[in-house]
């Protein structure tokens, strides 16, 4: 029952059209009401301690860099950069497309970020060469979730408070499957792009690539930074936000000179918007947390999914499906949060390393981000490319399996995840 209260409670304020922040505050009022212990003074104290954390501080930190890095340039020289290397073979803006949301994922861990400035650069250039704009879009659109992916990534920062899991490992761990869902996107491009009859740029010169790359080279040097940073202790997560914002104001201001003082104040607002809105869902979050808790929701669903407690790859697959049930209703934040509290104690208890959990369900919330009807990614795609979202849609089909498909394949084998975890934490 009280399982029912909760979820009937939050669905039905979603269905009302009640933002997501307000509606976790409803089912967390109901949920109260149900166990008896509404208190007005202890709503206020968890949505005030829910936002009080310090590892929270990298979400804002890491929002404005972003913001900076696609306003000050560092985006558009990965993305020639990316283009001066592979963009003369055949299906080579696909490829330019993977690769350069790779880099930048490594920049800003924002998907929705990564996807708008993509779109914006790459989009118009492949449908110039002949690509189907559908199909053009559904690969950006599906590129764009390696943001949350590879690190740094705000997904990671979320989950690993939420679950008190070390934001540093989660942050290492995650960087080989981000590359094997670049890996499943390229193949995947290059399997649809076989018959398209489209005639590639000519090869850049050696010189040419080089120029790119000196153009792109303090761009590149930021996630160097970042990721050498962390593993040898020298800033922690939340640090490492501020350094990355620091740095890329730094570049954009002084070594590319394309962000004027005057353009701060836009980047600053947009960046406290989008943080606002997080922060509040966070703690708006905290009080469901709680009254799962006290509830002792955790015991109830591991006694639903006891069947699966003695094989722990039943277990992830089964817990695998139902965040893939529940992507595609839910954006990715609200499911890390309501979701994080219930599952992790029924990985600690059938004895799955919570690392190897935390970046397995990010990638699972993350692919959610292109799964329809919700999809936040197809939305920013369809909008900054002035495509239709059935469009974008068809075109990310085949992507979003492959992408599905890598994630079961590490799933099966998760030493694909693990043993790589361990090489790069030491």
């Amino acid at each position: 029952m009280t399982i029912l209260v909760f979820v009937g409670s939050l669905l039905l304020a979603m269905a009302l059209g009640i933002p997501i922040a307000f509606s976790l505050l409803a089912s967390g009022v109901m949920l109260m009401w149900h166990l008896d212990l509404f208190d007005a003074q202890i709503l206020a104290q968890n949505v005030i301690s829910g936002a009080d954390s310090f590892p929270l501080l990298a979400v804002p930190f890491f929002m404005l860099a972003g913001e900076i890095m696609n306003v000050g340039g560092l985006s558009r020289r990965i993305v020639d950069f990316a283009l001066a290397l592979v963009g003369h073979v055949k299906g080579g803006l696909g490829y330019v497309t993977i690769m350069a949301g790779c880099l930048l994922s490594a920049l800003s861990g924002s998907a929705v970020a990564d996807a708008a400035a993509l779109t914006a650069l790459l989009l118009p250039m492949m449908v110039s060469a002949g690509h189907d704009k559908a199909r053009a879009g559904g690969l950006i659109a599906a590129t764009g979730v390696i943001g949350p992916v590879i690190p740094p990534s705000i997904g990671l920062v979320i989950f690993g408070v939420a679950a008190n899991v070390s934001i540093s490992k989660l942050f290492l761990a995650a960087i080989v499957p981000g590359l094997l869902i670049g890996g499943a996107l390229w193949v995947t491009w290059a399997w649809l792009v076989r018959r398209e009859k489209i005639v590639p740029p000519p090869r850049k010169s050696r010189a040419e690539v080089m120029t790119a790359l000196r153009k792109a080279l303090w761009a590149l040097m930021l996630p160097v930074i970042i990721l050498v940073g962390l593993r040898m202790g020298v800033f922690t997560p939340t640090e490492a936000a501020v350094v990355a914002a620091a740095y890329a104001l730094f570049v954009s201001t002084a070594i590319y000179r394309e962000l004027s003082w005057r353009d701060l104040y836009g980047i600053f607002v947009s960046a406290a918007k989008t943080s606002a809105v997080v922060m509040f869902l966070i703690a708006a979050a905290m009080v469901s947390a709680w009254l799962i808790t006290v509830a002792d929701l955790p015991s109830k669903v591991i006694g639903l999914l006891q069947p699966f407690m003695d094989n722990k790859i039943l277990l992830m697959l089964a817990i695998m499906v139902l965040v893939m049930v529940v992507g595609t209703a839910m954006d990715m934040t609200p499911t890390i949060l309501i979701l994080t509290p219930v599952l992790m104690p029924v990985v600690n208890a059938a004895g799955i390393d919570p690392v190897y959990f935390g970046v397995m369900f990010i990638i699972n919330n993350s692919i959610g981000l292109v799964t329809p009807p919700v999809g936040t990614v197809l939305n920013v795609v369809a909008g900054v490319g002035r495509m239709s979202m059935d469009d974008v849609t068809r075109g990310v089909v085949p992507f979003m399996i492959a992408e599905f498909g890598i994630m079961f394949v590490m799933v099966l084998f998760p030493w694909l995840v693990i043993w790589p975890a361990k090489l790069f934490a030491g």
